[in-house]
C-alpha cells in the first residue's frame, strides 16, 4: 500500500501580518485570546508556542479561530474576520459573503463588516452576482425561527455610547434624504465607506446592552438603505446579501419589526422587479405572521401593499383586490398625531400606497385605477422625492399608452425624462426601458419617434 504523500502546510502570512500591524507578541497574543475564551465559556490554555504553530499554518478546532479573529480585533480596535486571519478553511468563502443569516451575534458582525469591506475593495463577485430567489426566502425562514439574541453587549474595544447611535441616526437621515433627491449613483459609495470606515469600528467597540440594541436597531436601517441603493444602481445580487444581512442585525436589536419591514418592503420589492411574484407572497406570509398585532396601521399598510403586489404578478385580481384594500383600510385607520411609528416607516403615506396601488393596476392591466393612484401619488411626493416623482410620472404614462391616449403618455414621459436626467438611477432608467417598450406597438407614430429621438439624443449627450 502506497504511503499517503504528505502535504506541507503553507505559513499564515495574513495572521503574521495582523499581529505586526496589532504590534503584538506571540505570547501576548496567546494571552488575549485565552481571556477572550474565558467571556465565551472556553478553557483554551494557549501559549506563544501554539501561536508559531498558527503561524507555521496549522489551524486550530472549533471555536477558536473566531476567538482568535476577535482578540486580534480587539486590540486594532476593528472587527476581523477569520479570512482576515487566514482561517476560514472554506468556511468563508468570498462569494458566500453576506449570503448566511449567523446564528451568533459575533458572526453576524463578522458576515456584515466583511461584506462592507468586500463592497468597499469592488470585488467582482458581489456586482456580479445574480439573485437566487432561495437565498432571500431561506434567511426568512431562519429569522422566523430563531430565538431573540440574548445578549449583545461587548467589553472590549472603544467605547460606544448614545451619541455614537445618534449620530449613525442622522447620518441615516442625510444620505436617504439625499438618495431621494438625486439617485443612489451620486450617494451609495459614500455609504459603503462610511459602513466600512466608521460603522464597522462602532461594532466592534464596547457597549451596555441598552445601547447596543439601538446601534444594531440603527445600523440594520442604514444597511437596508445601501441594499436598496444597490438595486438603484443595478447590482441586485449584491442587495440581497445587504438586505439578509440587515434582516440579521434587526435580529440582534430585539425587536421584530424592522425585520418585517426588511421582508414586506425590502425583499419583496426585490423580488418583484426580479419577477418572482411567488416569493413576494412567502416573504409577505413570513413578515405577516411574526408582526400580528405588534405593528402600527401604517406598518401593517404597507405589508398589505407588498402582498397586493404579488397577487397582481400573478394575475390574481380577487387577491390582489383584497390585500389591497386591508392596506387601505390599514392606512385610514392610521393617526400620524399619535407619534407611534418607527423611525424606518415613517417614509410610507399615502402617496407611498398610491404608488404601490398603481403598480398593482398596471400589472392588472386596468388602465383607469392605474392612472387614478399614479396621479394620487405624485399630487403627494414633494419635489425632493425627484427618483420617485419620475417613476410616478413613467407609471402615469404607462397607464395612458394602456388607455391608448399614446401622445398624453409620451408628454407625460417626458416629464419622466427631465427629472432622470438630473438623477443617477438605474431603476428609473429601467422603468423608462419598459415604457418604450410598451410604446413599440405605436412606434409609427409621430409623436413616439420624437419621443424615441429625444432619447437618442439624451443617451448621446
Amino acid at each position: 500500500m502506497a504511503a499517503r504523500p504528505l502535504v506541507a502546510r503553507q505559513p499564515n502570512e495574513r495572521l503574521q501580518a495582523l499581529i505586526q500591524e496589532a504590534g503584538c507578541s506571540n505570547a501576548g497574543l496567546a494571552r488575549r485570546v485565552n481571556v477572550c475564551g474565558v467571556e465565551h465559556g472556553l478553557d483554551l490554555r494557549y501559549d506563544k508556542t501554539s501561536v508559531a504553530r498558527w503561524l507555521r499554518g496549522q489551524q486550530p478546532r472549533g471555536r477558536a479561530p473566531a476567538i482568535i479573529a476577535e482578540a486580534l480585533g480587539r486590540k486594532l480596535g476593528r472587527t476581523v474576520t477569520i479570512d482576515e486571519i487566514g482561517m476560514a478553511n472554506g468556511k468563508n468563502l468570498a462569494s458566500g459573503v453576506g449570503l448566511q443569516f449567523s446564528p451568533t451575534v459575533l458572526g453576524a458582525i463578522e458576515q456584515v463588516c466583511e461584506l462592507w469591506r468586500s463592497d468597499v475593495g469592488r470585488r467582482d463577485f458581489l456586482s456580479g452576482s445574480s439573485v437566487a430567489a432561495s437565498a432571500l426566502v431561506e434567511p426568512s425562514r431562519d429569522w422566523l425561527i430563531s430565538a431573540p439574541d440574548p445578549q449583545v453587549s461587548r467589553s472590549a474595544g472603544p467605547r460606544v455610547g448614545p451619541s455614537d447611535v445618534a449620530a449613525v441616526r442622522a447620518m441615516t437621515q442625510a444620505l436617504t434624504d439625499l438618495d431621494h433627491q438625486y439617485g443612489s449613483g451620486h450617494v451609495r459609495p459614500v455609504l459603503v465607506h462610511y459602513l466600512n470606515s466608521v460603522v464597522s469600528g462602532l461594532l466592534a467597540g464596547s457597549y451596555r446592552e441598552a445601547v447596543g440594541r439601538e446601534l444594531f436597531a440603527t445600523v440594520a436601517r442604514l444597511t437596508e438603505l445601501a441594499g436598496y441603493m444597490a438595486v438603484d444602481t443595478g447590482q441586485p445580487g449584491l442587495a440581497q446579501r445587504y438586505y439578509i444581512q440587515s434582516l440579521r442585525l434587526a435580529q440582534a436589536r430585539g425587536v421584530r419589526c424592522h425585520g418585517v419591514y426588511v421582508l414586506a418592503a425590502s425583499m419583496s420589492h426585490l423580488a418583484a422587479q426580479l419577477g418572482n411574484p411567488r416569493e413576494i407572497g412567502q416573504l409577505g406570509g413570513a413578515a405577516q405572521e411574526r408582526s400580528r398585532g405588534r405593528v402600527t396601521p401604517r406598518a401593517e399598510s404597507m405589508f398589505h401593499a407588498a402582498e397586493a403586489r404579488g397577487h397582481a404578478l400573478l394575475g390574481d385580481v380577487r387577491a390582489a383586490h383584497e390585500a389591497a384594500g386591508r392596506a387601505v383600510g390599514a392606512m385610514e385607520s392610521a393617526d400620524p398625531a399619535a407619534g407611534d411609528d418607527p423611525v424606518w416607516i415613517a417614509h410610507f403615506d399615502e402617496a407611498y400606497l398610491a404608488d404601490e396601488l398603481a403598480h398593482c393596476h398596471r400589472d392588472l392591466g386596468q388602465a383607469d385605477a392605474a392612472a387614478r393612484y399614479a396621479r394620487q401619488s405624485l399630487d403627494g411626493h414633494p419635489e425632493t422625492r425627484a427618483r420617485r416623482r419620475a417613476i410616478g410620472h413613467v407609471l402615469l404614462a404607462t397607464a395612458q399608452v394602456q388607455q391608448r391616449e399614446i401622445e398624453q403618455a409620451c408628454n407625460t414621459a417626458t416629464r419622466a425624462v427631465e427629472l432622470l436626467e438630473t438623477l443617477r438611477s438605474n431603476r428609473g432608467a429601467e422603468y423608462l426601458d419598459d415604457f418604450q417598450a410598451r410604446l413599440e406597438p405605436h412606434r409609427e407614430e409621430a409623436v413616439v419617434r420624437e419621443f424615441g429621438a429625444r432619447l437618442d439624443l439624451q443617451a448621446a449627450a
